[in-house]
């Protein structure tokens, strides 16, 4: 069972140094999304489905709380977690709304939407993305396996090379996490 788990680590450290080779630029590049939308004082929009989700809110928790140390409160709404609103959503309009129309009513020039979604595939993020850009909010997508149709949408895709979801959405948090830490230094 050791070596099993070993293993993982092994892979995941693997995955993690082809990610900083590979996507350095791109890494770069969505630190200054978020440090533009916050100097800005506009709102980060979080979404994901399953573990994208969970991913999703606890990225917008870390800016609205804190990280790694006490500082004022950054905008950031998770567009997952209003359990009225999704299933009316997904009730009257259909699933693949469930998020654009969140982002139609709150969303504003100026904002970011961050997309967490492994495929890059899934309809709710997709109308989410078309949503964003129709109301003037850019598009910052998180996905994997070649990053699907998100990767059109976005103004920047971090496409993490590797196939497995699980260590994809790993390497989103990581990523996320040390954006995170460099706009906390700055506020």
């Amino acid at each position: 069972m050791t070596d099993s788990a070993i293993h993982a680590l092994r892979e995941l450290s693997d995955t993690a140094l082809a990610t900083a080779a590979a996507l350095e630029a791109e890494i770069d590049r969505a630190a200054d999304m978020i440090r533009e939308t916050v100097r800005a004082g506009r709102t980060l929009f979080f979404c994901g489905n399953g573990g994208s989700a969970a991913d999703a809110q606890h990225l917008a928790t870390e800016y609205v709380v804190r990280y790694m140390r006490a500082r004022r409160a950054v905008a950031a709404i998770a567009l997952t977690t209003d359990t009225s609103l999704l299933t009316a959503a997904a009730n009257d309009l259909g699933f693949e709304q469930v998020f654009a129309r969140q982002i139609e009513a709150l969303a504003r020039p100026g904002d970011l939407l961050i997309i967490h979604s492994t495929s890059g595939d899934s309809p709710n993020v997709l109308r989410a993305a078309e949503a964003a850009r129709s109301v003037g909010a850019k598009v910052l997508a998180f996905s994997a396996r070649g990053g699907g149709a998100l990767r059109a949408l976005a103004d920047l895709s971090i496409v993490i090379p590797t196939q497995r979801t699980d260590r994809a959405q790993e390497l989103h948090l990581c990523i996320e996490h040390a954006i995170c830490e460099l706009i906390e230094r700055e506020l």
